[in-house]
């Protein structure tokens, strides 16, 4: 049974007119859509949007870039008077999230239109095809989608083509779009210094995303590696990061919801940090629900582990400053599993949010430890 194509429908010129809908996050249509174009102002514009009235752009490409920056402006206007320590507790970082979505969801009401070929018919538009290409595949037809999406498809096309400078690697990681880039290089330093166990003939790198940290093992004398993860786009941007680097012949990159088939000498995970749901794709690296992917690594390692071997644990403590989770429950955790904790490293963020007061998190972005836990069965 063929699956219904969403369709976003607007009045224009007395007609109903209609177009193929698209966005990555699997957002529904707008139901209500309106022209906007050089003449529409921003208070009129942030109104509409903020009432759930989407706005089609029928004028100067540039001109809607400064609009979705004035509507911008006037959410963070709105929220300047939010008390930046409320979000330390569940509830104060329940309703940051909340207002972080409906931000979202305010600014992702300027729309483009798209034509089959990835052009954009508006002036002074930027060329963006392969930038399209690239995260949504192959078009077929004319579409309608958010100037906030392409503005992210734009800068993770130009991600993927420049890399990511990684030190440890002395290396640039190439990320594709939706696969979370290796821009937090603690947890990277992290497995560049920690102590690798004897002997360690393989090792699985479980949920390896761009492939950053197989590639790292590999480079530091590991014989064999697998790399799994169980996102089509993760796999093949790792595939490609590998290939790149020329280690496909000692990384093999398997499809795998965690764990693959046998046993390793040693066994790492860096998994999404928060619990919650993923609301975009992007997120699915930053938040697990009901730490879901934590759980199932801690569990499962026991079974996947050789005797002797040794797991490695990458994990931010940024959930206990928020009250999402205990130390004591991580450690209950590992004591359930039979596992017992042989060595931790730590490393404080160096990201420029860890030092903007301004940010809603500060208080808990301030405090927060990156951390290799060395488990052993």
């Amino acid at each position: 049974m063929t699956a219904l194509v969403p369709l976003i429908e607007w009045d224009e010129a007395g007609n109903r007119c209609q177009a193929r809908w698209r966005s990555l996050a699997g957002l529904p249509p707008p139901r209500r859509v309106v022209l906007a174009d050089d003449r529409t102002a921003a208070d009129a514009a942030f109104r509409l949007a903020s009432e759930g009235t989407a706005l089609l752009w029928r004028g100067d490409f540039h001109n809607a870039r400064q609009l979705l920056q004035a509507m911008a402006r006037r959410i963070e206007r709105k929220a300047r008077n939010a008390d930046p320590n409320a979000a330390i507790t569940p509830d104060g970082f329940h309703r940051y999230r909340l207002g972080q979505a409906q931000r979202a969801r305010t600014l992702g009401m300027l729309l483009l239109p798209f034509d089959a070929d990835f052009r954009i018919p508006l002036r002074r538009a930027p060329e963006a095809s392969e930038a399209c290409r690239e995260a949504y595949g192959l078009a077929g037809e004319g579409f309608v989608a958010s100037l906030r999406e392409l503005q992210g498809l734009i800068g993770a096309h130009e991600w993927r083509r420049k890399g990511v400078p990684v030190a440890a690697l002395d290396a640039r990681i190439h990320p594709h779009y939706g696969v979370f880039a290796p821009v937090r290089g603690e947890y990277v330093d992290l497995v560049a210094k920690a102590p690798l166990p004897h002997p360690c003939r393989i090792a699985y790198d479980i949920g390896t995303g761009t492939g950053v940290l197989a590639a790292l093992l590999a480079r530091r004398g590991v014989d064999r590696l697998v790399a799994t993860d169980c996102d089509a786009l993760a796999l093949a941007c790792a595939t490609e990061n590998i290939g790149r680097l020329g280690l496909a012949n000692r990384v093999e990159v398997t499809q795998a919801n965690l764990f693959p088939a046998g046993q390793a000498d040693l066994i790492v995970c860096n998994p999404p940090w928060l619990p919650g749901r993923a609301g975009t794709p992007l997120e699915r690296a930053v938040y697990d629900p009901d730490s879901r992917m934590l759980h199932g690594f801690i569990v499962g390692l026991r079974a996947h582990l050789t005797p002797g071997g040794e797991a490695w644990l990458i994990l931010s403590d940024l959930a206990e400053h928020l009250g999402l989770r205990s130390r004591a429950s991580l450690l209950a955790a590992f004591d359930q599993a039979g596992l017992r904790v042989a060595g931790r490293l730590d490393a404080r963020p160096v990201h420029p949010r860890a030092a903007d007061r301004g940010d809603s998190l500060h208080a808990a972005r301030s405090r927060e430890i990156t951390s290799l836990w060395r488990l052993r069965a």
